[in-house]
């Protein structure tokens, strides 16, 4: 009976050796900048995926059965909200059957309502193209937007997982002090950008504009989500004449073709902005995205 007990014992503090640890929280985001933000918050006590990529529009992707299987599994979801994902999320969700990230629980969280919006449109007129009646959606071209984020995101992980929110709120501290100090040195280095007029493939800068001053005379696109004509393309070019710009800019996902042809034809530099985490090489995460931004910016606008 003796060796029994033993062994029993001996089987229980195996067993409690091989238990798994505590499993991480699951995260899924709509873009890459908030799975950055949330990796940055969240550390090794959360499990992160972004349902779309830099090299992708994030109006438009298929709802894939992986992705289904991703929304299923997930906590929380991070996504900007102001109907940037319109078109696919509501699906996903619906697909997904998971009730904890459902629209006004705690699992679902819109980044776009914490920050102040650009381009609400006074009434809605759908004829005038892609246009957002919650203002326009692309809120991570301005760094201030992330540390607006990023204060309500470590808050809502806490309510979340509160046995990880003193770890969560340390993090974000560390992140914070790093993120204020790195947006001095943006704004002091990209200081000459100020006024310096450009052309955009949509109005998916604007964010980016507001923040360091830059001047928009045009888009590519006669309406926000509809390709580039030919048509349009030379009426730019003709206002180009009258109100010249310094450069054309198109996110990496964008089809470079148009801004090339006005780049040729107006004799001023193009420039592809990373937009997102993942956008080029060099945009590993949140700080390199906006150092290599203001790197671009301030090279082609020479």
């Amino acid at each position: 009976m003796h060796k029994l007990f033993r062994n029993t014992l001996l089987i229980s503090a195996i067993a409690l050796l091989t238990l798994p640890a505590q499993a991480a929280l699951n995260v899924l985001t709509c873009e890459p900048e908030w799975a950055a933000l949330v990796t940055e918050l969240g550390g090794d006590k959360i499990k992160v995926a972004s349902a779309t990529t830099a090299l992708q529009d994030p109006h438009r992707i298929e709802a894939r059965p992986s992705l289904i299987a991703k929304t299923r599994n997930a906590d929380l979801l991070v996504c900007t909200g102001l109907e940037l994902e319109v078109g696919w999320l509501p699906i996903l969700l619906q697909q997904s059957g998971n009730g904890k990230i459902a629209e006004g629980q705690l699992g679902h969280f819109e980044a776009g309502q914490f920050v102040a919006r650009l381009d609400v449109p006074g009434k809605l007129d759908r004829s005038e193209g892609d246009v957002h009646a919650a203002g326009n959606p692309h809120i991570q071209q301005d760094p201030h937007n992330i540390a607006h984020v990023a204060d309500a995101l470590v808050k809502r992980l806490g309510e979340i997982d509160p046995a990880n929110a003193a770890y969560y709120q340390t993090r974000y501290k560390d992140f914070s002090a790093r993120w204020t100090t790195a947006m001095a040195r943006w704004e002091q280095q990209a200081a000459p950008l100020k006024g310096v007029a450009i052309v955009e493939h949509h109005k998916n800068m604007e964010y980016l504009s507001h923040w360091l001053g830059l001047r928009a005379v045009g888009t590519l696109e006669a309406k926000p989500g509809v390709e580039p004509s030919a048509a349009h393309l030379n009426e730019l070019l003709t206002l180009l004449q009258r109100q010249p710009a310094k450069l054309v800019i198109r996110a990496a996902y964008q089809d470079g073709r148009a801004s090339q042809w006005l780049s040729e034809h107006a004799h001023i530099p193009a420039s592809i902005m990373p937009f997102t985490v993942g956008g080029d090489d060099k945009a590993k995460d949140l700080f390199s995205l906006f150092d290599l931004t203001v790197q671009r910016l301030l090279e082609a606008a020479k």
